[in-house]
């Protein structure tokens, strides 16, 4: 019985896989999020992550595919550097490039683009927790706190 509850527990934690990928050089994330219904500077807001470095995208276009990044200082790449780890694995096999109804009810949306050794995906993904699934709660809330902390 003893080898069986090792064994048990051996087993979950090899077969436990950490989210979260690692940049490589010319790999990015870009992340942020968007209201329609909104006026002021706050209703678009996008970044580039890369490996070594954060931009900040200064067209502030709703629903841009288009960006115009200004890198920020070394101290803000220091506070969302991390956000790579908290891309769950299953948005990476996502089919769909719209997960919910992002801004539909004027909850705003987020944007997020990865590109990982030269090929790019990007999702918009609804912000009501109630339209997205589970995998998806925790990243949401990862991305909203690093663009608070921004």
């Amino acid at each position: 019985m003893k080898y069986l509850i090792l064994g048990i527990a051996l087993l979950t934690w090899v077969s436990c896989s950490k989210e979260g990928v690692e940049l490589k050089a010319n790999d990015f994330l870009i992340f942020g999020r968007f209201y329609g219904e909104c006026r002021g500077k706050d209703c678009v807001k996008m970044f580039k992550l890369t490996s070594d470095q954060l931009l900040e995208d200064t067209a502030d276009s709703y629903l841009a595919t288009e960006f115009d990044f200004v890198p920020l200082s070394n101290d803000k790449y220091q506070q969302v550097k991390d956000l790579m780890n908290a891309i769950p694995g299953q948005l990476l096999n996502e089919e769909e490039d719209t997960i919910g109804c992002p801004d539909c009810a004027d909850q705003g949306g987020l944007y997020i683009e990865f590109s990982d050794n030269g090929k790019t995906n990007s999702w918009r993904i609804d912000q009501n927790k109630s339209a997205v699934p589970v995998y998806l709660h925790d990243f949401i809330d990862e991305v909203n706190k690093a663009i608070n902390q921004l």
